[in-house]
């Protein structure tokens, strides 16, 4: 019977021959159930003498050493449609510019850490493929361009023009001083009540499976539960308005899907009252 140390340095031995693995592969290797295999393999993570996917195979992150990590790779068909998209963009880009990107794959590319390594520049947040080092971009700055998309177009024709869809400057040209003034504090406004509702609906087993729109004060997004799929309007506010309302109900017509409204506060009582009283209204007539 082997002991602790001598299980950990087979498991190791099994990561260098095998490459990237996952719990089950390795417990079968070693004769031990998952749930001992993991406790273990969680202790070499500890000891930092081993390192662990954020991406997620079913349930199980995937197992590596240091030098395997672009090994890592092999593992990314196991990704969800979106994040394949931004991880081919990326690759194949190189560098991306967060603004310059469409809504969805913004938030794919939050999600891939292990294949997005972000950074900033100018005060400009940019994403790396992993494999690609951040001195490239110096070498190569007009590579970075903006990716623009139909549904993109199609919102700037629209009155209500989102920032995130407005012309940007080359980055080569972008000047560091103007950078910081316009757009270091709105892009942690927009991440930090992006992750409140990412968060809130996490823990309601709800995904986000489109994107509408963006922008720092709400967010617009096709969710997808047990119950099938729906539309989220999220206002980065405490109190919301019937103007709030109405202009989500506007839009869920518009997509012919049912609607939940998010806000950072309670409902006032006046609009919660209204809301009440319409429930059971059938209609409302005019005496000729």
């Amino acid at each position: 019977m082997l002991n602790a140390l001598e299980i950990k340095e087979k498991i190791i031995s099994i990561l260098r021959r095998r490459g990237p693995s996952l719990p089950v592969h390795i417990s079968k290797e070693i004769g031990l159930s998952i749930l001992f295999t993991s406790a273990f393999l969680s202790e070499l993570f500890s000891e930092k003498k081993i390192k662990m996917s954020n991406m997620r195979v079913g349930s199980s992150p995937v197992y590596f050493l240091q030098e395997q990590e672009p090994k890592l790779e092999n593992f990314s068909q196991h990704l969800k449609s979106r994040e394949k998209d931004a991880l081919i963009l990326l690759k194949e880009k190189k560098f991306l510019k967060d603004s310059e990107q469409e809504p969805a794959i913004r938030i794919a590319l939050r999600e891939i850490k292990d294949f997005a390594i972000p950074f900033e520049k100018n005060s400009e947040l940019l994403w790396r493929f992993f494999t690609i080092s951040e001195t490239e971009l110096e070498e190569k700055p007009q590579e970075i361009k903006p990716v623009i998309s139909i549904v993109e177009i199609e919102k700037k024709q629209d009155s209500e023009e989102l920032k995130i869809f407005e012309e940007k400057i080359p980055l080569a040209k972008i000047k560091p001083k103007e950078k910081k003034a316009k757009k270091s504090k709105p892009k942690k406004t927009d991440d930090k009540f992006f992750n409140k509702v990412k968060e809130f609906l996490s823990k309601r087993s709800t995904e986000i499976s489109d994107v509408e729109s963006v922008n720092k004060k709400e967010l617009v997004l096709k969710i997808k539960n047990s119950k099938g799929e729906s539309l989220l309007v999220a206002y980065n506010k405490k109190k919301i308005t019937e103007k709030d309302i109405i202009k989500a109900q506007k839009k869920s017509s518009e997509l012919a899907l049912q609607y939940t409204i998010l806000s950072l506060g309670e409902i006032p009582k006046k609009t919660q009252s209204l809301i009440e009283a319409l429930k059971n209204l059938s209609s409302i007539e005019k005496i000729e």
